[in-house]
């Protein structure tokens, strides 16, 4: 189904729960709830925690803004498995300094995902066509795999992407600059530092993104007729 199609059809379903976001804008974290129990954990988990702060005031700006924050997370292959069961495997693991401030809580929106992408296999585009998001704010672990996989997806599917650098990492320092250039360059991801983003600035834009794509659904509709 094209997006604009998902979109109508979410639009009909009314008696859904979850009402359309304010700005068509979303935070999407991407597994920060882990264990760091990988080969590379402890790798990992340095640059988690050096760039945990920035996290926590981007998620807390976002609030403030009425953007809306949706967990992402690996299921780690248990299908049985619960939010409040992963949460607190990982608050009784090595990483529990890092989650610990980026627990979710009962206003964000939490889906699990099977590999890499946030995409693959999940309800996340259907959810993001019901909030009418056009422009995802990705953060997270780690940008040189989940975190990316999910930006081409995203670029596939029309979103507009900001990835923070200061808010997401990788195995190294050089791994994490070489997977945002590489991002930048193919999927036009925009990179400024959390420090910077206007998220005033970036719901404009997205707003007017928005009046377009309606504008142009219109016209095809008017033409079709």
């Amino acid at each position: 189904m094209r997006r604009d199609g998902i979109r109508q059809f979410m639009r009909s379903r009314k008696h859904a729960q979850t009402c359309p976001s304010p700005v068509p804008v979303a935070l999407l974290l991407i597994d920060v709830l882990t264990t760091f129990h990988s080969p590379d954990g402890d790798a990992i988990l340095t640059g988690a925690l050096a760039m945990r702060d920035a996290l926590v005031k981007l998620k807390s700006r976002a609030r403030e803004a009425r953007i809306p924050v949706l967990y992402v997370n690996d299921n780690f292959g248990d299908w049985r498995s619960e939010k409040e069961v992963l949460m607190g495997r990982c608050l009784e693991a090595k990483g529990a300094d890092f989650v610990r401030p980026l627990l979710p809580d009962s206003e964000d929106y939490f889906v699990l995902k099977p590999m890499h992408s946030a995409f693959y296999m999940t309800p996340l585009e259907v959810l993001l066509q019901h909030l009418q998001v056009e422009t995802l704010i990705l953060t997270g672990l780690t940008s040189a795999s989940c975190v990316t996989v999910t930006a081409h997806d995203a670029n596939m599917r029309g979103f507009d992407i900001y990835i923070p650098p200061d808010c997401s990492c990788s195995r190294n320092v050089g791994e994490h600059k070489q997977a945002l250039a590489q991002l930048k360059a193919t999927a036009a991801v925009d990179l400024t530092p959390s420090s910077s983003l206007k998220l005033a600035k970036v719901i404009h834009a997205a707003q007017i993104s928005t009046s377009q794509d309606r504008w142009r659904d219109s016209s095809d509709r008017s033409t079709v007729r």
